[in-house]
């Protein structure tokens, strides 16, 4: 079996609102792009199709307005349970990652674990070099502040 330690990221929080609601958040192709990103930063989606064998194809704006195309290929949709899904850079461009989220019913609490397996430990190190642990637990900490929560 390969090792992956040297290229997988893994953010966790808890998030004080039902399983459900969290859920909701993270899969409704409304709510998703509301809070998707590092403080700051917005989306702009061209095609969103949250299930098993969609894709969600946005733009991640900075607030200096730099663009950075993402294409996320949803491998598995597990309700209230788990996410699975591919990152590419751009539409149909290389893939930077596969990811998975987990929710965990706390009894009226849910702890949400994001898990990212870079490419290659060089991406991973370029990604922690430019700050990507910080930034993925700001987007958690909107997820959180959206379903009202924080």
């Amino acid at each position: 079996m390969m090792d992956i330690s040297d290229r997988t990221m893994t953010l966790e929080r808890v998030i004080k609102a039902p399983v459900e609601v969290v859920w909701g958040a993270w899969i409704n192709p409304v709510a998703l792009p509301q809070w998707w990103g590092p403080e700051g930063f917005s989306c702009r989606t061209k095609r969103i199709d949250l299930r098993t064998g969609g894709e969600w194809v946005f733009d991640m704006i900075g607030p200096d307005g730099k663009v950075w195309p993402n294409h996320h290929r949803y491998g598995l949709v597990q309700p209230t349970a788990r996410v699975e899904y591919t990152l590419h850079w751009g539409e149909d461009g290389p893939k930077h990652a596969d990811a998975s989220v987990a929710f965990t019913d706390l009894g009226g609490t849910t702890r949400v674990t994001l898990a990212m397996i870079f490419a290659s430990a060089q991406e991973y190190e370029d990604a922690k070099g430019f700050g990507a642990v910080e930034l993925g637990l700001q987007t958690l900490g909107k997820l959180a502040r959206f379903v009202g929560a924080d």
